[in-house]
């Protein structure tokens, strides 16, 4: 399969979310794109969901793959490879050098970071590369997972604090979100209109921030003396909720270091 431009090892939603991402942005056409998948039934669902894209049970020859497979499944399905040019590693916590050792020094790895975002592409992806990835192999990597989203490159001993803060980071301003619905119903809002508001105050917060200011000026432009918002922030304050997410943040990076060790 010599047209062959990237295979997806593993069919779940992450690949499936970079499979979509990949043919929407016209990075690749479907004939060009292959998910190897081991559960039949799985690979049916693929078929029927990605038409033209080839569904199998085996990786092919020296194509590029992107190991989208459970952490614990990562070495082993990269020593499988058979003959692997590059690769993209997005597993939590498994680090370049245990790849590296898999499938030997020479094949390019690069280890990436997505967040559950990319599933509607509004992904936000840390990478880090391995000693044989060049500048090249790199920006192939940052094209693929930009694909799905937003990428930045850092330091390979940094991937574990971007879990912390962007990999775990949905579920923290999921749990925002229901913390302010259930809020609202205790002041008097019907559920649905409190679900309503905290949703769409966190997507319109947040295009906000992305159109450049920092967060402490948006917070300073809504925050009248002495006004609503005011004395919200100060219960905050109160409750020392700079100090929760900064635990939050800690306790997944040590988890994320965790997975590593193991």
């Amino acid at each position: 399969m010599a047209n062959v431009k990237l295979q997806m090892i593993g069919g779940g939603r992450m690949g499936q979310a970079l499979l979509t991402g990949l043919l929407d942005s016209g990075w690749a056409r479907p004939e060009e794109l292959l998910v190897v998948e081991v559960a039949p039934g799985q690979r049916d669902h693929l078929s029927d969901a990605f038409p033209g894209v080839t569904v199998t049970h085996q990786p092919e020859v020296a194509v590029d793959s992107v190991l989208a497979v459970k952490p614990h499944l990562v070495v082993d399905v990269a020593a499988n490879l058979p003959e692997p040019a590059r690769i993209v590693s997005i597993a939590a916590g498994i680090t370049i050098a245990a790849v590296e050792a898999a499938v030997g020094p020479d094949v390019p790895v690069i280890r990436a970071m997505p967040n559950s975002p990319a599933l509607v592409a509004a992904g936000v992806s840390g990478l880090a590369a391995g000693r044989a990835a060049s500048d090249d192999d790199l920006a192939w990597a940052v094209e693929v997972l930009g694909a799905v989203g937003e990428t930045v490159v850092v330091a390979e001993h940094l991937l574990d604090a971007v879990t912390g803060v962007s990999g775990s980071g949905p579920a923290y301003l999921f749990l925002v979100a229901e913390a302010l619905t259930d809020a609202g119903v205790q002041v008097g809002l019907p559920r649905d209109v409190a679900a309503t508001l905290a949703a769409n105050t966190i997507h319109g917060a947040g295009t906000m921030l992305l159109a450049g200011r920092s967060p402490v000026e948006l917070r300073a432009a809504v925050t009248t003396p002495a006004g609503t918002t005011a004395a919200g922030l100060a219960a905050l304050e109160a409750g020392a909720v700079r100090a929760d997410f900064a635990a939050a943040v800690r306790a997944a990076t040590e988890r994320s270091r965790e997975l590593g060790r193991s």
